[in-house]
């Protein structure tokens, strides 16, 4: 699933090829939507909020869209050749000189711009968002520590918690943290947990490469994620991979057995 930063990425770009613009042709498809005619509508802006976007139009309209596992938008001239196969488009809202096409999009939803928190509300402190300041870092430290006894690796997956947070950065927070996924909340600081989960997302929020390390080198991005028996640059033990979470929930959860020391699955 698609991290915090690379859907924030996303909207920034779709925020500049479309804003301001007026579509020429705007449709979903989609069943509940396939009628839908957005054409002739002003494009107001494009935000995300944790891992979903809204495409704002004039008229108080929104587009909700969530990448879920295989999602993405991408961008093209027009005539260009799209990188993905036609029958796995969802959306396609086109502008004089950009074509802004969403694919294998599982949650899309126009609804009143007013209403998004309906859909966001639940959501806890977007590690991304404009308004993060020393309250939201403090709300966000409230939510991860109201469940001590919880795994970390859960806790930070948890959008209610923290919005943003994937599996690639729960495994390498967890890394830097010196503590195992399944160590209980009880056992990290918190606050501490918080800081580095946007200190990483922000440092990759800007390019579409995601490097916990500070490296670009290749094979050298991340510290422990899908580095699955391959030896952790810091001591030298092979890293470990296993499940964790329960049903649709799971997700494998990589890690450092010297430099995470704690409970494994």
């Amino acid at each position: 699933m698609p991290e915090g930063d690379t859907v924030f990425l996303a909207g920034h770009r779709l925020d500049e090829a479309l804003a301001g613009r007026t579509l020429v042709r705007g449709e979903l498809r989609h069943p509940r939507w396939a009628t839908a005619d957005l054409g002739g509508r002003d494009v107001l802006g494009v935000r995300s909020v944790g891992k979903h976007l809204f495409t704002r139009f004039s008229g108080g309209l929104s587009l909700h869209t969530h990448f879920r596992m295989d999602g993405a938008w991408h961008l093209y001239r027009p005539g260009d050749r799209w990188k993905r196969p036609g029958y796995q488009v969802r959306a396609r809202l086109e502008v004089p000189d950009r074509v802004a096409v969403g694919f294998s999009l599982h949650d899309v939803e126009l609804l009143p711009t007013d209403q998004e928190a309906r859909l966001v509300g639940h959501l806890g402190p977007d590690l991304l968002g404009e308004g993060w300041d020393a309250g939201q870092e403090a709300e966000a430290t409230r939510r991860l520590a109201a469940d001590p006894d919880r795994e970390l690796g859960v806790a930070l997956l948890d959008q209610r918690v923290l919005a943003g947070v994937g599996n690639l950065y729960k495994a390498e927070v967890c890394f830097l943290l010196g503590a195992s996924p399944w160590t209980p909340v009880s056992g990290v600081d918190p606050a501490e947990a918080v800081r580095l989960s946007r200190k990483l997302l922000l440092a990759n929020a800007w390019h579409p490469e995601q490097s916990t390390t500070g490296s670009m080198a290749r094979g050298r991005h991340h510290w422990v994620f899908e580095r699955t028996g391959k030896p952790c640059f810091r001591c030298g033990t092979r890293v470990r991979v296993g499940g964790q979470g329960a049903g649709v929930q799971e997700r494998p959860a990589y890690w450092c057995p010297h430099c995470q020391p704690g409970p494994i699955a």
